[in-house]
């Protein structure tokens, strides 16, 4: 199968809507964003702020640094974060613009201002709101959906800005549910070099360059260094540890920036490092990691459409058997082959749960590589999961959409009960 021009179109355009860059954990970058817009429509500092977040948001938020606060965590801190140094111009590089002679500025209006959080029980899985005051004017801003997804801003009465939450899914965003297995292999097998060099780029430049730190540096479990220190460097191990050292700086604090992958700078890690790291033991050229790179984030990006933003399930769990696909692409494996590996892959670690971005993302980053690359292996010494085993059906699409279906239907309770554990540990 070749795409024909309309395909190719979209599929590189999802390319390009999700590989970009943020710094820090993509839902504290949120709320700081949403706190600096909120700042520049006051036209001042805020007097008193309230942070209305979904549960997702309160999860995970809670246990994550903040980016250029001295270690700070938590919703009040990336709000203070955005109102002190936020450049809401940069979106999900808002922070990025400060410096250290800030860090006191923070800390004294975190003491001096009330910054309320609550939790909004909305219809909205992803959702924060944040209002301000200073004298007699408020300001109001308003997510939904996504990380950068402004759905509202109002000053005093006036709304300045408004539209749907679901707008950006149907109007602005490209449709996900073109992509196919067999469309991104397709896809992958005539990408013109040209097309994706400056993007792929970026996402190996910034991925490698915070992995090297986690190794480098002392971060969070340092599960990095943990794996190499204890099971060797072969580079089945390296790639596992490499995409978890990216993670341990990450979690814990690393200023450097990441090229996300579904909104996640976790999952953009788990989905691109581990290719390059067999790219790198290989010395594949770099059209034929070009290649690699477009299966497993597009397979990373396929999976988590039916999953949703965010979910109980942790995203992980797809991004690094995707990366196990980009593998399999890069050492010759054709669409038989990566189609097997992803069912193999979900059939291990969709157990995998999401309870928070926090140091221990980085042991389920590397969890999930694993699968992937063993999934690799099982199948090319002749072994698999079948369908109607699990949750495994006939059928790498089939397989997907029940991964789907138990992340966005079977594990809302789940969800629920995760971030009603989270709140009860926050109020004790």
């Amino acid at each position: 199968m070749k795409p024909d021009d309309k395909l190719y179109s979209a599929y590189l355009q999802i390319l390009h809507e999700e590989l970009i860059c943020a710094m820090g954990c993509t839902e504290p970058i949120a709320v700081a964003y949403a706190a600096a817009l909120a700042r520049r429509t006051l036209g001042a500092v805020p007097e008193a702020v309230t942070v209305s977040v979904s549960g997702n948001i309160l999860k995970n938020v809670k246990s994550v640094i903040v980016p250029h606060t001295g270690g700070l965590r938590g919703i009040p801190a990336a709000t203070a974060a955005g109102i002190v140094m936020g450049n809401p111009d940069r979106q999900l590089e808002v922070l990025a613009d400060a410096n250290a002679s800030l860090l006191p500025a923070i800390r004294q209006y975190m003491e001096e201002v009330p910054i309320a959080v609550r939790h909004d029980e909305g219809p909205y899985i992803f959702s924060i709101c944040v209002s301000v005051k200073a004298g007699e004017d408020t300001a109001e801003v308003r997510i939904v959906g996504h990380h950068t997804n402004v759905v509202r801003i109002k000053k005093n009465d006036t709304v300045l800005m408004e539209k749907e939450p679901e707008a950006p899914t149907t109007d602005t965003l490209t449709d996900r549910s073109q992509l196919s297995v067999e469309g991104i292999v397709a896809f992958a097998d005539c990408l013109r070099e040209e097309d994706v060099a400056d993007l792929f780029e970026r996402q190996i430049s910034c991925n490698m360059a915070i992995a090297a730190e986690g190794l480098r540096g002392n971060w969070g479990a340092n599960i990095g260094k943990v794996l190499l220190s204890v099971y060797g460097d072969d580079v089945k191990i390296r790639a596992r540890a490499m995409a978890a050292a990216g993670s341990d700086a990450r979690m814990n604090g690393c200023e450097m920036p990441v090229v996300i992958n579904s909104g996640s700078g976790n999952q953009g890690i788990a989905a691109s490092v581990p290719v390059v790291v067999y790219a790198q033991e290989l010395g594949v050229d770099r059209p034929m990691l070009y290649r690699a790179l477009a299966v497993s984030n597009l397979c990373a990006i396929h999976m988590k459409t039916g999953i949703g933003t965010l979910s109980a399930y942790c995203g992980a769990a797809s991004a690094g058997v995707a990366a196990g696909a980009g593998i399999s692409y890069l050492t010759g494996g054709d669409l038989r082959e990566i189609s097997h590996t992803l069912v193999n892959g979900v059939a291990i670690v969709s157990g995998l749960i999401c309870d928070g971005a926090k140091a221990s993302c980085a042991a389920k980053i590397a969890t999930a590589v694993d699968a992937g690359i063993l999934s690799l292996y099982m199948f090319r010494q002749g072994n698999q999961f079948r369908g109607g085993e699990g949750i495994v059906k006939k059928g790498v699409e089939n397989t997907i959409h029940n991964v789907g279906k138990l992340a966005h239907d079977g594990m809302c309770g789940t969800d629920r009960e995760i971030i009603s554990l989270m709140l009860d540990d926050a109020r004790t």
